[in-house]
C-alpha cells in the first residue's frame, strides 16, 4: 500500500467528511462543514487512491493560540501513523503562521496518541453544553 497523499486546505466535500466521520465516530450526525472550514487556520486531508481516509483541522483565536479539532482516520487505516503525521503537519503549518500554543482536548484513552504526537498532558476543562442540564450563569 502506498503512503497516503497529505494535502493542506485541499478540496473536500461535506459528503466525504460525513462519510469519514460516520465510519470513525459512532455518534456522528451529518452536518455542514463549510462554515467550520471557512474559519480554519489550516486543515489537512489524507487520501489513498482518491478516497478520504484522514482529516484534521485547526481553529484559532486570531492571535497566538490554536486548537486541534476533529483528528480522524478511517478505522481501516488506523495504526499506520497517519493520524500522527496529520497532527504533526498541522503543527508545522500553525507554527509557520505564528501560532505559539496548540491546544487539544482528548479523552483519557487517547492520551498515549497525543503525547506521542508531541503534546504534553495538562489539566483542562470541557463543558458539553448540548448535554448539560446546568444552564450557564446559574
Amino acid at each position: 500500500m502506498a503512503d497516503p497523499e497529505i494535502v493542506a486546505n485541499g478540496s473536500i466535500t461535506n459528503d466525504e467528511l460525513n462519510a469519514l466521520f460516520a465510519a470513525a465516530w459512532a455518534d456522528h450526525k451529518a452536518r455542514d462543514f463549510k462554515p467550520v472550514l471557512a474559519r480554519s487556520l489550516v486543515y489537512f486531508t489524507a487520501r489513498e487512491d482518491g478516497y478520504l481516509i484522514g482529516f484534521v483541522n485547526v481553529a484559532w483565536d486570531g492571535g497566538y493560540h490554536a486548537f486541534l479539532l476533529d483528528p480522524t482516520v478511517h478505522p481501516r487505516f488506523q495504526r499506520r501513523g497517519i493520524g500522527t503525521h496529520l497532527v504533526q503537519q498541522v503543527a508545522r503549518a500553525a507554527r509557520a503562521q505564528g501560532i505559539e500554543w496548540l491546544h487539544v482536548d482528548f479523552e483519557q484513552k487517547l492520551e498515549k496518541f497525543y503525547i506521542g504526537a508531541g503534546f504534553r498532558a495538562t489539566a483542562a476543562g470541557v463543558w458539553n453544553l448540548a448535554r448539560s442540564t446546568v444552564q450557564p450563569g446559574t
